[in-house]
């Protein structure tokens, strides 16, 4: 039988990047215990480390020991691991969200044994992701244990976790059928024997069996199958109900290797008509998005934590959740399966691809392990392919990638849908939007661009133009500090009234429109991001509906609450918003009750009897100090909900509740000012001389073109986007992002030096070709 062995305790750490500790106990470091995390601390920095650290383990194996299997089991290293046992390379991993496993069989000696962990996340232009608007944490930062194994087991190096693969569909009006597929190893002499699974209820009843005897030599595989009439069917929120399947394997008269597999059975039908289906009935995702890092611990978040954010989100009240932008703790896809919150399950193929590996194996591999190893959680109804990567440009070679991806998603679990979050700019009869069955755009009408009604246009201009393919709304926010207020919000004021009114809108255009089968919330937390400034706060997306530490609910926190939860309650909103300059005040609340009344320093104010989640009490006058604002409802069980809060009369703005911006229109003058931007006509552009239409990079292969980039845009070179995007960004696609800020006269301006700058014959003749 399979021991599994946590293996977290007692690993020395070290920064000093010394090769010999391969096979060398360490000089220096420190005692950690994992999951671990070096930018714990300095993961919301823009300098936070990256580089190569080592951890290293003394494993004592006894003889007996040695007669089994053993394997070291790592959740995850960020971004590249690398295991040696005593000195020699077990195993890599250049995915740095998946788990993987080492055999240590070979490696292992009787007595003490070296394990040294090398762990990178350096930027490594062929491990993914290569840019995200999220910190890039490094370490052992998930669970690790040790496996030991009889020599007749599930196959635990196919890339996947459990080794089996169980499928389910209906295939009657009362009837499902189950299969589950995989291999046995057999590392000694050939035997017989058999695989059997049982199916069983919570009470432990049997409700189906099934053996298969084989013949176990060398890689067998095997397949079993059954039916179960009438389960209890997992319905999402509503009834999580999972089964637990037992899959063993048998030889000799005894188990040699056993699997327990919680399983839900359920239907999932995605359609324009009537959106998401489960088990034949409508539901729209009200989801959220999560990355998984938490305040002062970074991405090493134990079950403790993962556990406290499906707390939150059920209370919230969503029903999906978009995993992104990577895969995630397997803990926590099982947390999902059993609170019955359906999934966006994806990989970091985001921003922009590799140039360095055309055929995207980092990307496919990435895949391949988030399928297989995530494939038995009923709570997983989509794999997402891709995050914005037509960012920098969309090519048909972007298009030949998700294709590609899209297929073999197909191949190796052709009973979920796929999915892909587009970019903004991606227009709505791009052909891109026909490689997957379920589409996203994730849109910020009213933050980064344009106004917030919008939104509603661009639903319908996507619908009319894609009247079958299914939308989702795969990101929409914008980031707010909650001590931040205003009483007439605006953009980019990060004020938690702006947060409201921008939500407000988004939930409601969504559920307007039976076409937009659900949105995700972006995001459902604060999350580090080493990059980032504003908002009052440095390397923070401050999107979420609760703060990075999670211990502050936002007020759109409970504007979603209202919309989606059936848990009764009140909340005054604005509650932060202590210190009101203005004598009369909107006093709004956020509540799924239809009847509240409203008091101020235990005065009956008014009672509004209404179905709408927002509920507004214009103009009441504060009197000079404090105001105590209470709100009453009462449940369809008589019970009586409260909420109160405390707002100060004083009459001058209370300056910290504005947030300072300098004045970035200001840099743009002075920026600009140092050029001659007076010509105003286009010239024609003539072929085989260098233009803004070419990329940087091709522009770099010219030391006379590079100076001319350089001249204009050499403040932007050390910018990591830039970077990483030279290679397929030009000028022209650089206008079009808001980050450059370039008008069409510094465009005229470098076209008339770049097009007098010839290119060679070889340039030439490829851009012919």
């Amino acid at each position: 039988m399979i021991r599994e062995i946590p293996y977290n305790e007692n690993w020395m750490f070290t920064k000093n990047n010394e090769p010999a500790y391969a096979h060398e106990r360490m000089k220096e470091g420190q005692f950690v215990s994992l999951p671990h995390t070096w930018n714990a601390e300095d993961g919301c920095s823009s300098d936070y480390y990256r580089g190569s650290c080592w951890y290293q383990n003394l494993l004592t194996v006894s003889p007996e020991d040695l007669t089994k299997q053993i394997y070291l089991e790592i959740g995850a290293a960020g971004n590249v691991g690398k295991i040696y046992v005593n000195g020699c390379l077990a195993e890599e991993s250049r995915c740095g969200y998946a788990m993987f496993r080492a055999n240590l069989t070979p490696y292992l000696k009787a007595g003490g044994n070296l394990i040294s962990i090398m762990v990178d996340n350096t930027y490594d232009n062929e491990v993914l992701p290569l840019l995200a608007d999220f910190t890039f944490y490094g370490g052992l930062y998930r669970e690790v244990k040790l496996l030991m194994m009889e020599d007749l087991h599930f196959d635990v190096m196919d890339n996947g976790r459990d080794g089996v693969y169980f499928t389910q569909k209906k295939i009657g009006d009362r009837v499902f059928e189950w299969a589950v597929q995989g291999q046995v190893i057999n590392e000694l002499s050939p035997t017989t024997g058999n695989v059997r699974l049982l199916l069983r209820d919570h009470d432990g009843n049997v409700v189906s069996d099934s053996t298969s005897e084989l013949e176990f030599e060398g890689v067998t595989p095997f397949e079993l199958r059954g039916e179960i009439v009438d389960p209890i069917l997992w319905h999402g929120v509503e009834r999580p109900y999972l089964y637990t399947a037992t899959i063993t394997i048998s030889a000799a008269g005894r188990i040699r290797d056993s699997r327990q597999i919680e399983i839900g059975f359920r239907t999932i039908e995605i359609t324009t008509e009537q959106g998401l289906l489960l088990n034949g009935s409508p539901l729209k995702l009200n989801g959220v998005c999560r990355h998984q890092d938490f305040a002062g611990v970074g991405n090493a978040v134990t079950k403790s934590h993962m556990e406290q954010d499906i707390a939150l989100i059920r209370e919230v009240g969503a029903n999906s959740i978009r995993l992104a932008h990577y895969q995630h703790d397997d803990y926590f896809y099982s947390l999902c399966d059993r609170h019955g919150l359906l999934v966006w399950a994806e990989i970091p193929f985001i921003s922009v691809p590799s140039s360095k590996d055309p055929e995207n194996q980092n990307a496919v591999e990435q895949l391949e392990k988030l399928v297989k190893q995530a494939f038995n959680h009923t709570s997983i109804y989509c794999w997402g392919v891709q995050n914005e990567i037509t960012i920098a440009v969309e090519t048909e070679y972007t298009h030949k990638t998700i294709n590609k991806f899209v297929d073999l998603v197909n191949e190796w679990d052709p009973g979920r849908y796929t999915a892909q979050a587009n970019i903004n700019g991606v227009e709505d009869n791009s052909i891109i939007n026909s490689y997957t069955d379920v589409v996203g755009y994730n849109l910020y009408y009213g933050w980064y661009y344009g106004d917030v009604q919008d939104l509603q246009k661009r639903f319908d201009s996507f619908h009319a133009a894609n009247p079958d393919i299914p939308l989702i709304l795969s990101e929409y926010g914008v980031d707010t500090n909650p001590k931040f207020h205003s009483y007439v919000p605006k953009v980019k004021d990060y004020t938690e009234e702006y947060q409201l009114m921008f939500h407000h809108n988004a939930i409601k255009a969504i559920h307007e429109r039976p076409f937009v089968i659900g949105g995700y919330v972006w995001n459902m937390f604060d999350f580090g991001s080493a990059n980032r400034k504003e908002g009052g706060e440095t390397g923070r997306n401050l999107k979420g509906l609760v703060t990075f530490d999670r211990l502050t609910k936002k007020d759109a926190f409970y504007l979603y609450k209202a919309y989606w939860s059936k848990e009764p309650f009140v909340h005054l909103a604005g509650r932060r918003f202590v210190n009101r300059h203005q004598a009369q005040n909107d006093i709004m609340v956020l509540t799924n009750l239809q009847d509240v009344r409203v008091y101020v320093n235990n005065a009956f104010i008014a009672r509004i009897q209404s179905d709408e989640a927002v509920k507004i009490v214009k103009n009441v006058l504060l009197s000079e100090g404090d105001n105590l604002v209470r709100v009453e409802g009462v449940d369809g069980r008589g019970s009586v909900c409260m909420d109160e809060m405390v707002l100060h009369r004083v009459y001058e703005p209370d300056e910290s509740y504005i947030h300072v911006v300098e004045d970035q229109s200001k840099n743009v003058v002075n920026w600009f000012e140092k050029f001659d931007l007076s010509e105003t006509e286009a010239v024609p552009l003539k072929d085989g001389y260098y233009s803004t239409f070419d990329t940087i990079e091709d522009l770099y292969s010219n030391e006379a073109a590079k100076a001319v980039f350089l001249k204009y845009f050499g403040h932007v070179t050390g910018n990591p986007f830039f970077e990483v995007t030279m290679n397929v960004m030009s000028i022209e696609k650089m206008a079009q992002l808001e980050f450059y800020k370039i008008v069409p006269e510094l465009l005229i301006a470098m076209n008339k030096e770049l097009n007098v700058i010839q290119k060679v014959e070889a340039e030439t003749s490829d851009v012919q070709q």
